[in-house]
């Protein structure tokens, strides 16, 4: 069984994890709506994809308004 050679003092911990911050997200703008959304993702806005309709956004809005009114 492996036993650690020496403490790892905490500017070899900084070196280790100085690649573990956040990225930032990138976004795109889609092009039926002009709002931002995340690239190669429906847009959640309009429910387009690629100049096609894939979701059907007033659908799932009356759907979530039903579901809040029966849960209060």
């Amino acid at each position: 069984m492996g036993l650690p050679g020496h403490r790892r003092t905490s500017s070899d911990k900084r070196k280790r994890s100085a690649h573990f911050a956040l990225k930032q997200i990138g976004s795109a703008v889609c092009p039926k709506c002009q709002k931002a959304s995340l690239p190669h993702k429906v847009c959640a806005f309009c429910g387009t994809y690629k100049g096609k309709q894939v979701i059907n956004v007033d659908k799932r809005t009356t759907r979530a308004s039903r579901r809040a009114k029966t849960k209060k």
